[in-house]
């Protein structure tokens, strides 16, 4: 994982300004994530990391400052037109539809890709047939990486809590995207369920080429596997860097740690 910074820039982030009322949630924040890495954005509770991937989803507009994601200014783009983009997102509260299967799940992720009309898909005939056998052979291809085969035809709601993750990340890749926002992945599962999120996405970032920014509290898995790191805290940028630089920094240090270095090393 070095190297990063010689990489092209991805997605670049200039000056955001996020308030609610008279609540600055993001005050100037700024950083660039390179093409291919894995780019960590991290600090106290409420310091601002959900709402800026949610800025960088769609879900906010920002009062100032611009999001450019490979060259296309995408500030105030809505969130499909991101995602037509290119840029597929978890979250940290599980968003599935619990009443369908995993299969239907993952291909509503693939909504984005469909050309059929409602009308002519529905006859399901001719092209519409030849469309859906390439979505289906897509999300199956998926449903292996993934390792989740023997749960393709259950109900998403009958699954336990760290499977329901592993499907939700399943719908964010059937997009195909080039950028997945992951927001707090590993929140909630136990440790084997942690190490299988955190090989998953290694390998999405590894074999997939995919470019990963990760929101996580877990700071044993973030200072493992990242290229790079943001700190917030209180909506604003107080380090970055890579992780042995954003452990040695006195700020981050303060704020974060309270003084405590330890916390960084090992899970």
């Amino acid at each position: 994982m070095t190297g990063s910074a010689d990489r092209p820039i991805q997605l670049a982030v200039e000056n955001i300004n996020l308030r609610f009322g008279g609540v600055m949630a993001l005050g100037g924040l700024g950083f660039s994530v390179h093409q291919g890495e894995i780019f960590s954005i991290i600090g106290p509770n409420g310091a601002g990391k959900t709402s800026m991937l949610n800025c960088i989803s769609g879900r906010y507009q920002p009062q100032r400052g611009t999001i450019t994601f490979e060259g296309h200014d995408v500030t105030h783009r809505p969130s499909a037109a991101r995602a037509r983009l290119g840029i597929a997102r978890t979250f940290q509260n599980i968003a599935l539809y619990k009443g369908m299967t995993v299969l239907d799940n993952i291909l509503i992720g693939r909504h984005i890709h469909m050309k059929s009309g409602l009308f002519r898909g529905g006859l399901y005939f001719g092209p519409c047939q030849k469309e859906e056998i390439e979505h289906r052979r897509f999300v199956e291809d998926i449903v292996d990486f993934l390792e989740i085969e023997h749960i393709r035809k259950r109900i998403v709601g009958t699954l336990a809590y760290g499977l329901q993750k592993r499907v939700e990340l399943a719908r964010a890749l059937a997009l195909n995207p080039k950028l997945i926002l992951l927001d707090e992945p590993m929140a909630g599962m136990n440790l084997e369920e942690t190490e299988d999120m955190v090989r998953f996405i290694m390998d999405i970032n590894q074999e997939r080429g995919i470019t990963v920014i990760l929101v996580e509290h877990d700071m044993g898995v973030v200072m493992d596997i990242s290229d790079r790191l943001v700190v917030l805290n209180f909506g604003e940028k107080i380090g970055e860097g890579t992780p042995e630089e954003v452990q040695a920094a006195p700020e981050v240090i303060k704020a974060y740690l309270g003084g405590e270095q330890s916390v960084f090393l090992g899970r």
